[in-house]
């Protein structure tokens, strides 16, 4: 039936978009064909992010930061979707909470946690010693507790007497922990395994708000109570983190003339960590960046509410954060990432080729002394702060 059309200057500019007309779902219908028939709301969003991780984070001269807020390990994620996008070189650093981190741990020593329900008594599970993260279950004694009898004793090694980051801490943890893979026939199971394997840096921006930090709360303790602290003497200082962070970013865009892009999957203080790497770049060292090239928001968090987890690119380019002249190429897809993430990952592992692995754990000393160099070329202030600080003490 021929339509008649109205003739109204500057409409053609908003429908030149794909026709809503998907395909029909059949058994044969792959992960790529599915996302790529998603037209509209969120399922749009998610195409969306799907094709900037096709088109841009593809590309050999991006450099990729993920970051992981909410309780994703307990929930698979991690041999599911992080080692494997990991493997195909679509992360080269990651942040991370330490309640992340200590679940992976779980894995890599082979202690279970089970599919469950949401509607439990969870006095009487107290009451029984099990543990609950929503519908997932484990057991207190022989996972949690066990968990941290075998974390400390790993802590007290010499390897991890002294001052470090979170980045050189979770690299020794992860030598241990993918030992323990391979000795046990584990396969991949352990984020923090393959990060050492892939020399992928991984940081924790609030090393102390999970139950890796208060271990080493713990032994600091007892090394001040027993007069240890000449013996015991880890450290965990999140300065270094800060740098090394930012270091990785200004070397990509600065040093290697490429590119960078960032995967926020949830909101809080790892998306914050990934996002303030540019902030520290050009607020604080004073060092002339634009902000991230590409950015991919997966979030349940409103906006509206002023909190970082929901704000999107286009306030984060305010900050400094994203380059906003580039404000087109990023997402941000209100999805629960438990659902939205692996499909990303699926997506991206079947429509690209593997990324060369930038190995940025290999290369942190000459990242930090590119750092040192732009900074003491750029910032006004050096002289002065560096005066004053030769005062301290006198």
């Amino acid at each position: 039936m021929e339509q008649k059309k109205t003739n109204c200057p500057g409409k053609a500019k908003y429908l030149k978009g794909k026709r809503v007309l998907p395909q029909p779902i059949t058994k044969n219908t792959s992960i790529v064909d599915l996302v790529d028939n998603l037209d509209a709301y969120n399922g749009g969003r998610l195409r969306a992010a799907c094709h900037l991780l096709r088109d841009r984070y593809s590309q050999d001269d991006v450099t990729i930061g993920v970051s992981l807020a909410g309780a994703l390990t307990p929930a698979g994620l991690g041999p599911s979707t992080v080692i494997p996008l990991m493997n195909h070189g679509f992360i080269d650093w990651l942040v991370a909470t330490g309640a992340n981190m200590y679940h992976d741990i779980h894995y890599a020593f082979n202690l279970p946690m089970f599919r469950g329900t949401h509607t439990v008594d969870d006095a009487d599970l107290r009451a029984k010693g099990v543990t609950r993260i929503y519908d997932i279950l484990f057991d207190y004694e022989d996972v949690l507790m066990e968990t941290d009898r075998r974390l400390r004793e790993f802590l007290i090694r010499p390897e991890f007497q002294k001052e470090m980051g979170t980045r050189e801490f979770y690299y020794k943890l992860g030598k241990i922990l993918s030992d323990l893979e391979e000795e046990h026939n584990l396969g991949q199971v352990s984020i923090l395994a393959a990060a050492y394997r892939n020399g992928v840096p991984v940081f924790t921006s609030s090393p102390g708000d999970s139950t890796i930090g208060m271990n080493v709360a713990g032994l600091e303790l007892l090394a001040e109570a027993k007069g240890l602290t000449d013996k015991f003497k880890l450290k965990i200082n999140p300065s270094i983190d800060v740098n090394d962070s930012t270091a990785i970013v200004l070397n990509a865009k600065q040093y290697e003339k490429g590119k960078t892009g960032v995967i926020l999957i949830g909101g809080g203080s790892p998306k914050n960590f990934t996002l303030q790497t540019e902030p520290q770049i050009q607020e604080v060292l004073m060092i002339p960046e634009a902000g991230q090239d590409y950015d991919i928001n997966v979030t349940d968090a409103r906006p509206d509410t002023g909190g970082l987890s929901g704000a999107p690119p286009a306030e984060a380019a305010s900050w400094g954060k994203i380059d906003p002249t580039k404000l087109e190429e990023t997402v941000t897809a209100y999805l629960d990432v438990t659902v939205a993430f692996p499909m990303m990952a699926a997506y991206a592992i079947q429509s690209t080729k593997p990324k060369k692995l930038k190995r940025l754990y290999d290369r942190s000393e000459e990242l930090h002394q590119n750092l040192i160099k732009s900074y003491l070329e750029n910032n006004k202030e050096v002289e002065k702060l560096q005066n004053m600080m030769k005062k301290l003490g006198m």
